[in-house]
């Protein structure tokens, strides 16, 4: 079945539903297929909230490279280190648990913003705001299985 964007009648596929990998699904892959509906609907407000979201995990994964470790520096490129994958370090890896706090985090960060732009007359900027905490939390939800 094909449906069509009402504001460009550009013809998409339907929605893909949830899978799962070893029977773990989690929520940022859940994002990232939002985000592909977002980008096909040409909904721009949806697919910079899911790219923020995204990014929070992204960033929460990474690790302080610490000072135990010091790099052979490149003499040919500034910053550059010698050897293959010498600059890299393994993510952490976030349980679903945590990948929810996250996202629940940044939903709380949109409401109160919302909250003060509304305060100080920017009703218009709250109302985006509290656009952006509506998808998040519609992601959310569908990770709890109330879709």
């Amino acid at each position: 079945m094909v449906r069509l964007c009402a504001a460009e009648s550009v013809p998409h596929l339907p929605t893909m539903q949830p899978t799962s990998v070893m029977g773990y699904d989690d929520l940022r892959a859940r994002l990232r297929r939002h985000l592909s509906q977002a980008m096909r609907d040409r909904d721009r407000v949806a697919t910079a909230v899911l790219r923020d979201a995204i990014a929070a995990l992204d960033n929460a994964e990474a690790v302080d490279p610490g000072d135990e470790v010091v790099p052979q520096v490149s003499e040919h490129v500034a910053g550059g280190v010698v050897g293959l994958g010498a600059a890299e370090a393994e993510r952490r890896l976030l349980d679903a648990e945590t990948q929810r706090a996250i996202v629940q985090a940044e939903v709380e960060a949109r409401l109160a913003a919302a909250t003060t732009y509304e305060e100080r007359g920017q009703s218009a900027r709250g109302g985006q705001l509290r656009l952006e905490a509506d998808v998040l939390l519609a992601v959310l939800e569908t990770a709890d299985g109330r879709d």
